[in-house]
């Protein structure tokens, strides 16, 4: 993938050292840099709970129609107050 990244001052010089050290080129040494910090960092799995909620209320295969005219609603109310 080709793209371009603003690097910061300190990243740029570490990049820059990392070159010369290892006598790679730029793409190189961005791409190890990343994979060596992808790797350090632990993967953490996280699990969010969930929870039945029972049978709708209301039936929910046209939920946009019903959300769209509570909209409605609520505009021609405003629209009545004056809002």
């Amino acid at each position: 993938m080709r793209t371009t990244v603003t690097l910061d001052p300190d990243v740029e010089h570490l990049l820059q050292r990392r070159m010369s050290e290892k006598k790679v080129s730029f793409k190189r040494a961005l791409n190890d840099a990343i994979r060596e910090s992808a790797a350090a960092r632990p993967v953490v799995h996280v699990e969010t709970p969930t929870f039945d909620l029972g049978v709708p209320a209301i039936d929910l295969t046209k939920a946009m129609r019903i959300s769209a005219e509570l909209e409605d609603e609520t505009l021609i109310a405003g629209l009545r107050r004056g809002a």
